[in-house]
This record gives C-alpha cells, structure tokens and sequence, in this order.
C-alpha cells in the first residue's frame, strides 16, 4: 500500500475514533439526529457506486481463470451477440453481491452508468435475457459449471498453507425450496406439505463451500442420488488433502456403499433405530453403558446471570406435555450391515428422556440412536460430538437460501432452476475464495465463518468515485471502514496474484 493511502485511512480512522471516544456526557437539549435542512444535487462531472468492493471481487474472478474457464467450457451461446457465457454467469453473481435478491434487481444496475464503469461494461444482460439464459442450461451444462468452479476452487486449495490440507470434512443433506409457484417443471410436494424442489447439497465443512448442488423434484427423499455425488466430492479433494471424512444424517447410511467407502475415507453416519438395531442395544450389559456428560461452555468473557426461562413457565402454566433430557449413556458394538461385507463400528446413544405435563412427571421413556462408522481410533464420545457438529452445515444451507438466495427458483423449470442455483452459489464461493486468498491468515479464516450480509456490508459496500486514467478504471474510496486498510493490502495481492 502506498504510503499516502496509509497516511489517508490513518486521517479517517483517527476522526472516527476521535467521535466516538467515550466521554461523560451533559444533558442533551436536543436528539443526536440534528440534520434538517437536507438538499439533494446531481453531479454532472463525478460519477460512484455504493458498491465499491465489487471491483475486488471482479479482479479475483480474472486473476483466478474463473471468467475464462466459464467461456472455455461452456457453450450455450451459438453467437455472441453481445454477451459471452461469463457475462451471464458474472451478472448475476455480482448482482447478489451487490445486495440484489432477484433478477430483477439486475436491471438497476444496468440503468447505472457508474456501475457499467466501474467494470468497463457498455452493457450487461437484463432480467429478461438472464432468465433466458438460465433456460438454455441442460444437466450436462450445469455439471460443467460445477465442474469449472471446482477446478478454480481446486487451485486455490492447493495455494494453502500445509495445515490447511490436513483433512477435509465433507457434509451431505438435502434440503427443500418451497415456491409458491404452479407452473414450475419439476416441483411437486415434500414430505412437510410443501411444494417446490429438494435440492442435494454436498459441501466443504472447512471453508463452507457447496461443492455440488443438485436439483431435484420436491418429493425426492434425502438420499436419492447421492452416493454418485459423494463419489466425485471425493474424487475433488482426493490428492489435495492427506485425510478425508464424510459425515451425514441416517437418510445418508447407504449400506451398498460403505466396503467402496471405506477404502477412500473415513465416514459417520446416523443409522434408522430398527427393531434389529435396538433388540442388540436392549441386550448390551449395563456395566458397558458410559455416562454422556454435557461439556461445560466456555465462557470467553465472564459469567452473566441466566435470565429467566419465559418459555418454560408458560409450559408449565398451561399444563403442555413437554420432553426433558434426564441423561445419556454411550456404548458400541460390532454390526455387520447385510450389504457390506465386513463389520463396522456402531456406537449406540441411549437418552432417557422424561415426560412431564405442567410439572408433574408422567413417565420415563428410552430411547436409542444409531451411528455407524469406520473409525476404530477416536473414542465413542468423540464419535458423537463430531456428528452432532453436522448441525452446522445446517446453517450453511441458511447463507444459500437466505444470505445469496440462491434457492429462490426464478425460473419455470428444474433444470433452470438449478443453474440459478450453481450460479448464486458462486457469490459464496467467491466470499469464501476472497477469505482464503487474504494475505492476513486470521481475517481471511474469519471472512470463511462470516455470514454474506455481513462481508457484503463490510468488503462489498464501499463508496467509490469511479474515475478513468489513460487505460486504468480507479476507485477512489470516500467512506471509511476499519477494514479498509486490509482490503486494500489485499487489493494490492490480487492484482500480483497468479497460480505456478
């Protein structure tokens, strides 16, 4: 960074600072939100964008072989005229980037001349044309896309530091996208009584990454699918990382697949509590059953006091039945699932769970669940806390629905659909890319677990002049934020960035 920038940022950050140094204050005569003669004015010379940061992000689509990969693999467009595959896929991308929820929001940014500007674009695709688009995708189409950003995310993996390529851990579910449209192709009704897609998502827990999307019809169980899906997430990290592990729910313990499993990786599953399973659990000797304590939190700054539970106290004002964990115990044995032909390690969860009406103890009641695995080294108990953290990738499937809203299915048909969802997916991807190529390593691990409205708030809107000078487009920033100076550091890396 230059050294007037610094100067500049340490200007702005030092009168920030100064305004909300803490102070004891007088009696106010009046509210802090003084302003009241506000008058607008159009410039007629300068030009900005809220979104100062999108040209980061575009830069690390270029520097990364992204934009020309798309152009290279895909081939949807017989003529371009005048768009290319990467100005689709880049527009809406961006489009989310910059705030926008809907293709529709797409066409204010094509009505902002800064913002063509600000990316040396005479034009970008409407709503219209990027809904077209979308319907020119066939399934082969939108595996090459998934397969373009793989190779992207693949070399950027490799840029990592040796700790990094230690293990990946690889979660699988299915979800539903509910739509309250009656003409879509493909959507039909879920198990909950809601109509619209179940789509598959097979992720990387370290860097939250979607690595596959699938799209399929709203009645399609959990696991339709999924193991050829599982196969190639392997066959991504496999070379890259020294350990592999898969872990999903028991719509995921696809018994046919284990012995192939089992060579490649370590897996845990959650396993259906059958009458088989729960008549060897019921014979296992109670000198072999181990308390499960609930690990104390750590509290990073001091103890608060609990407040009240309002919840609770209605329960038991209006005499609701309601289920209340007395104690775990853990145990193991060997099982043999009928289409594998070696045993595996099941460990078995027995919680008693007490019923209660108001605060009057109706019953005790047992109940069992199921893991299986191939892991003989790590302890029953660390078996079960690292299957109960697959919850997290429960909240990355939050961030595609809500933060880039990529399963808002736009469009009138499945397959449509499902490339608007690979092509969302890439604002995160391109969060996550953005966090994993920052210079400084700690901010960079905490822009992977950000949520997206924040990195949006954050590096995405950044208000910029955009100035041209002789071949160069410049950002002048006139906001402030404390994560400037970092921002601009990484900037500076992009632009020298190249793969060896």
């Amino acid at each position: 960074m230059k050294k007037n920038i610094a100067k500049k940022l340490a200007k702005r950050k030092q009168k920030i600072s100064k305004k909300l140094k803490k102070r004891n204050w007088t009696e106010q005569a009046a509210p802090m939100f003084k302003a009241s003669n506000i008058q607008y004015e159009v410039d007629g010379r300068l030009q900005g964008i809220s979104h100062g940061g999108i040209g980061l992000i575009h830069m690390l689509a270029k520097k990364t072989g992204l934009l020309k990969e798309i152009d290279k693999e895909l081939e949807l467009l017989k003529r371009h005229l005048p768009y290319h595959e990467s100005d689709h896929v880049a527009n809406m991308a961006y489009n989310i980037l910059a705030g926008g929820t809907c293709l529709q929001d797409i066409e204010l940014l094509r009505n902002d001349n800064a913002w063509l500007n600000a990316l040396d674009a005479k034009i970008i695709p409407d709503p219209t044309t990027a809904g077209d688009f979308l319907r020119r995708f066939s399934q082969e189409d939108i595996i090459s896309l998934m397969d373009v950003k793989n190779t992207i995310r693949k070399r950027i993996w490799e840029k990592q530091p040796v700790n990094f390529k230690k293990e990946a851990l690889i979660n699988i579910d299915g979800t539903i996208t509910e739509t309250s449209g009656k003409c879509k192709q493909g959507m039909d009704i879920s198990y909950n009584g809601k109509w619209g897609y179940a789509p598959l998502v097979v992720s990387l827990e370290k860097t939250r990454e979607p690595l596959y999307i699938i799209n399929r019809s709203g009645n399609s169980p959990s696991h339709l699918g999924s193991a050829q899906w599982v196969d190639k997430a392997l066959d991504l990290v496999e070379g890259t990382f020294k350990k592999i592990s898969v872990r999903g729910d028991t719509d995921f313990s696809l018994s046919e697949n284990f012995d192939k499993w089992d060579q490649r990786c370590s897996f845990i599953f959650g396993m259906d509590a059958r009458k088989n399973l729960k008549k060897l659990a019921d014979g296992i000797p109670e000198s072999d059953w181990q308390i499960l304590e609930k690990q104390p939190r750590n509290i990073k700054t001091r103890t608060r006091k609990r407040p009240e539970n309002v919840k609770a106290q209605v329960v038991i004002k209006r005499q609701f039945k309601n289920l209340q964990t007395a104690c775990e115990h853990i145990s193991e044995f060997e099982y043999k699932p009928g289409k594998c032909q070696k045993p595996y390690r099941m460990i078995v969860l027995r919680k008693t769970i007490n019923e209660f009406k108001g605060e009057r103890l109706l019953f005790d009641d047992i109940r069992y669940f199921f893991y299986i695995t191939n892991d003989w080294k790590k302890s029953a108990r660390q078996l079960v806390d690292f299957y109960r953290k697959r919850a997290d990738h429960e909240n990355d499937i939050e961030q595609l629905k809500n933060g880039v809203s990529a399963m808002d299915n736009p469009s009138d048909s499945l397959n449509a659909n499902w490339a608007y969802m690979v092509i969302a997916s890439l604002a995160w991807d391109l969060k996550a890319w953005y966090g994993m190529l920052m210079p400084y390593r700690a901010l960079g691990l905490s822009i992977i677990r950000m949520e997206f409205k924040r990195f949006v708030q954050t590096f995405i809107k950044i208000p910029c002049l955009i100035l041209r000078s002789g071949r160069a487009i410049k950002y002048r920033i006139i906001g402030y934020n404390n994560r400037l100076k970092s921002m601009l550091n990484h900037a500076d890396f992009i632009r020298a960035f190249r793969f060896t």
